[in-house]
């Protein structure tokens, strides 16, 4: 699997770059500024792109920025963000198409090698990572933009804050001590709701709740 990293600290990218290769995956490039990474989604074509948001020379939303117009270049590409911190409008329009797997983690809450590893793979199969305080405040910003969350129970809240990050129906109802066939019923509730067709896929239910999450802004 053939990643570009993107990031502008050497040691943490010297680091992500080992940790990588000992999982096997190959590293296609390994950048520190935006201009470098726009250059190489273009021309190295990889599997799964690792992008801190903040890159040289602007140092604000360099590398959430060069993601975007590579998506917009090469739909469905996948992207795991790393961040600081949430940047709720590009988070927004990075999960707005609801096309290929998408990521957004923030770094002081990845805490193994493995939890790490997962999320790119999970990613680079077309998958979501998505840290719980990102998707929080996503939540919380289209709650406050929008009605329709408002109809949700503090239950049918909780299961789409898990349906989010990407976890399937057994992961959620193992997490929240119910059976699979309640959580079932709290996602047909959802969708009804949000006015959303069910789909069998987990990953394009998570992508079409993202997606509507993004409408409001």
């Amino acid at each position: 699997m053939r990643v570009v990293l993107a990031e502008d600290l050497f040691l943490l990218r010297d680091g992500l770059v080992r940790m990588l290769e000992a999982f096997d995956f190959e590293i296609a490039a390994a950048v520190e500024t935006g201009p470098e990474l726009t250059r190489a989604l273009a021309e190295l074509a990889p599997d799964v792109a690792v992008v801190d948001v903040r890159l040289p020379p602007s140092h604000t939303d360099e590398g959430l920025q060069c993601a975007l117009e590579a998506r917009r270049a090469r739909p469905g590409l996948p992207v795991l963000v790393l961040s600081q911190h949430v940047e709720q409008l590009y988070a927004r329009e990075l999960l707005a198409d609801g096309v290929g797997g998408v990521g957004y983690l923030l770094k002081d809450r990845v805490f193994d090698a493995e939890q790490f590893i997962d999320s790119v793979r999970r990613v680079a199969a077309g998958g979501t990572a998505m840290d719980p305080q990102v998707i929080q405040q996503l939540l919380a910003r289209r709650q406050a933009d929008d009605r329709p969350l408002g109809r949700l129970t503090p239950r049918e809240l909780e299961v789409l804050e898990l349906m989010a990050q990407g976890r399937s129906n057994a992961a959620i109802a193992g997490q929240l001590v119910v059976t699979e066939r309640a959580i079932a019923k709290h996602t047909s509730n959802i969708f009804a709701k949000l006015g959303l067709d069910v789909s069998d896929d987990d990953n394009r239910r998570v992508l079409a709740v993202l997606a509507y999450l993004d409408q409001g802004r």
